[in-house]
C-alpha cells in the first residue's frame, strides 16, 4: 500500500527564514519536510510522507490575500497531495488566519482533505471552525509535541476518508454540527441525572453548552465634564506617519503610545492609519475622522472638558486575537489610571 502524500504549509518563522522582519516573503515551495514537518513526519511513521512544504510570510499572506491564495493553490495543484496540513499555528494570530484560510480553500476549491491546529483564542478558530477540523493546541510552540500527536491521527482519518467522530473524541473545536444518535437513556432521565449532580456540586457535562458572554459593569458617570481629563484610545490604527513601531495591519501583536503635545489637528502629513481590512483613504486624508483630536481640542478651548490627555494609545482591531486585545487593554488602563485620566473615548474604524 502506497504512503499518503502530504503537503505542509508553514510561515516564515517555522520555515527558518526569519521573524517579523521576514514576514513579507511571498510563498515558496520546497521539497521534503521543513521545521515542524519533521515532527509531523515522525508521528506519521510509515503511513504517510511529507513530500513538500510551502512557506509564506504572515504579512504577505494577510496583506495580499487573493494573490497569496492563488499562488499557493497553484502550488498545491502542482504537487497534487493526498492531504494538506497547515501549522500548527498555536496563538499566532496572523499565522492562524493564514493556516485556516488556505486549508479551507484547499478543501473547498480542490477537494483535498485539509486540516490545521491552533490555540482556542486564535482568531482563525472563530473564522473557520465551521469549515474544517481545527485541532486544539497549547498557546505556544512549547506544546508542539502534543499538538502533533493530536493532529496526526485525525489527519490520517481525513486522508483515508474514515469516519470522524465528535470534537471531544478527536480533539478538534466544535463545528456546530449536531448528529442524531441513539442514547441508552431517554432525555428526561439524563436531564434529571444532570440536575441532581448540579445540586450536589458534582461534575456533570451538559449536552447543550450555552455561550458565555463577558459582563462588564458600566463606569459611574462623570460628575464634572468641565474639569475632566479625557483620553483617546483607538483600535483604528492611527499612528504617526511611517508607523514607527511597525504595528501590524492585521492580527496586531502590539499597541503604540504617542504624544499629542502640540497637535490641535491630525493631518495626512503627520499621521496615517496602519489598519488593514478597510479602505484607508479617508482615514489617511484626515486621521481626525478616526481619532477626533480636532474636536476635543475645540471642546478643551471652550472649557467644555478639562483637558485632552497628552498621550493617545492605538492598535489594530483587524483579526487581533482576543487574548492580545485583553492584554493591551489591561496595560493601557493601568497607564491611564496612573495618569489621572477621568474618561476614555474609544474609537474604531
Amino acid at each position: 500500500m502506497s504512503k499518503i502524500r502530504v503537503l505542509h504549509y508553514i510561515n516564515q518563522f517555522f520555515g527558518g527564514i526569519g521573524g517579523e522582519e521576514k514576514a513579507d516573503v511571498p510563498p515558496s515551495l520546497r521539497e521534503g519536510k521543513v521545521g515542524p514537518g519533521m515532527a509531523i513526519q515522525g508521528a506519521f511513521r510509515d503511513e504517510a510522507e511529507v513530500v513538500s512544504t510551502i512557506i509564506c510570510g504572515d504579512s504577505y499572506f494577510n496583506e495580499n490575500l487573493d494573490e497569496a491564495k492563488a499562488q499557493i493553490l497553484q502550488m498545491v495543484k502542482d504537487v497534487n497531495p493526498d492531504l494538506f496540513i497547515a501549522g500548527p499555528a498555536f496563538n499566532a494570530g496572523r499565522y492562524g488566519v493564514a493556516c485556516a484560510t488556505i486549508a479551507a480553500a484547499v478543501k473547498e476549491e480542490l477537494g483535498i482533505p485539509a486540516i490545521t491546529a491552533m490555540y482556542e483564542e486564535n482568531p482563525g478558530v472563530d473564522l473557520f471552525r465551521k469549515q474544517l477540523e481545527i485541532v486544539k493546541t497549547a498557546n505556544s510552540a512549547a506544546g508542539m509535541r502534543d499538538a502533533v500527536n493530536n493532529l496526526v491521527p485525525l489527519a490520517l482519518k481525513l486522508a483515508r476518508g474514515e469516519e470522524v467522530l465528535g470534537p471531544e473524541e478527536e480533539g478538534y473545536f466544535p463545528r456546530g454540527i449536531r448528529v442524531n444518535y441513539f442514547a441508552e437513556e431517554r432525555g428526561s432521565a439524563r436531564a434529571v441525572d444532570m440536575l441532581l449532580k448540579k445540586i450536589k456540586g458534582e461534575d456533570f457535562e451538559t449536552e447543550y453548552p450555552m455561550p458565555v458572554f463577558d459582563r462588564v459593569d458600566p463606569a459611574a458617570p462623570l460628575k464634572d465634564l468641565a474639569s475632566a481629563t479625557i483620553a483617546l484610545v483607538t483600535s483604528g490604527g492611527i499612528v504617526p506617519k511611517g508607523n514607527p513601531d511597525h504595528i501590524e495591519s492585521s492580527n496586531a501583536s502590539k499597541y503604540g503610545s504617542y504624544s499629542l503635545e502640540g497637535f490641535n489637528d491630525l493631518t495626512s502629513e503627520t499621521h496615517e492609519t496602519a489598519h488593514g481590512g478597510y479602505d484607508p483613504v479617508y482615514a489617511n486624508q484626515d486621521p481626525d475622522r478616526v481619532l477626533p483630536v480636532d474636536v476635543l481640542r475645540e471642546m478643551e478651548a471652550a472649557g467644555e472638558i478639562g483637558k485632552l490627555h497628552n498621550m493617545f494609545y492605538t492598535t489594530v482591531g483587524n483579526g487581533t486575537a482576543v487574548a492580545s486585545a485583553k492584554k493591551f487593554a489591561s496595560e493601557i488602563a493601568q497607564k491611564l489610571l496612573s495618569a489621572g485620566v477621568d474618561a476614555v473615548i474609544l474609537t474604531s474604524t
